[in-house]
């Protein structure tokens, strides 16, 4: 390889760097933007009630059916492997805490992300293109106040609200697959239930999905401000809205899992429990 074309390899690389450095600092700037208006001017009625059902009641039937499923798999593929061990009663203990740890928040966030975050890319994105943004700056309205804010407090209220009922609804279908399909018996499965999974683990999992729902909504409402002209900016806007959005979740559950871990620990250093 010539030196030119190394040269330009390491030119590509740096203008990669530079970009995604802008991108986060204007992400971060626009973070603060949204919460110092959030602060100082409360949402009026007509514009929060509309975000507030889009993202909560319309979000109720696939979070539910999405809930249902995840401890239903959980049972399927966690039962060959307890069985092996002569540990099938201790089924329950590793499903709900599982669930509403982990793998609730989490998927539950993902879907939202896909379902919520990728809409409001688009509409926000639909208004770029066709100048409405522009034309509320122009009448003297703030369009993070009038747009943002109230997606985003729709989002860091309502998605802990549905993370619970996905939690609900897993551990209903973990229940009904154990003792109904696999006839494990109900007193040790729910004994075993009580005994690993506490109040900790429910608010762990609840502390996670407002991280999750305030992300998806900078995310989203970010991405919809700084949609590129036409159809295929709209739907870029949406697509990278759902893509960061996924990976940021990812990365915000490892860090704090990291750190709840590490709170437990220090706040109960002998409470360390099975599957914990």
């Amino acid at each position: 390889m010539s030196l030119s074309g190394i040269g330009d390899g390491f030119a590509e690389v740096g203008g990669i760097a530079l970009r995604a450095a802008a991108t986060i600092g204007d992400m971060a700037i626009f973070t603060w933007r949204t919460l110092q208006w959030m602060l100082a001017n409360r949402p009026r009625g007509e514009t929060i009630w509309p975000n507030f059902y889009q993202v909560g009641v319309l979000s109720l039937p696939v979070v539910a059916l999405t809930g249902t499923f995840i401890g239903m798999v959980l049972a399927v593929q966690t039962y060959s492997q307890f069985r092996q061990l002569g540990l099938e009663t201790q089924l329950g203990a590793i499903i709900n805490t599982s669930l509403v740890r982990e793998l609730g928040p989490v998927l539950a966030a993902t879907m939202l992300a896909g379902r919520v975050g990728s809409a409001m890319a688009a509409e926000l994105g639909t208004m770029r293109v066709t100048e409405q943004i522009d034309a509320l700056s122009s009448m003297g309205s703030n369009p993070i106040q009038y747009l943002v804010v109230p997606r985003f407090l729709a989002c860091i209220l309502l998605i802990p609200t549905l993370t619970i009922m996905a939690d609900y609804m897993g551990v209903l279908g973990g229940y009904f697959y154990s003792v109904k399909i696999l006839e494990i018996d109900k007193f040790h499965y729910w004994q075993n239930s009580e005994q690993y999974v506490g109040t900790f683990d429910l608010l762990s999992g609840v502390c996670k999905s407002v991280f999750f729902g305030g992300t998806i909504a900078i995310v989203a409402c970010y991405r919809g401000f700084h949609c590129s002209a036409g159809a295929e900016g709209v739907g870029r806007a949406a697509t990278a809205s759902f893509v960061w959005s996924f990976v940021m979740i990812l990365v915000i559950d490892l860090l704090l899992g990291i750190i709840l871990d590490a709170l437990y620990y220090t706040l109960w250093p002998e409470g360390a429990r099975m599957f914990g």
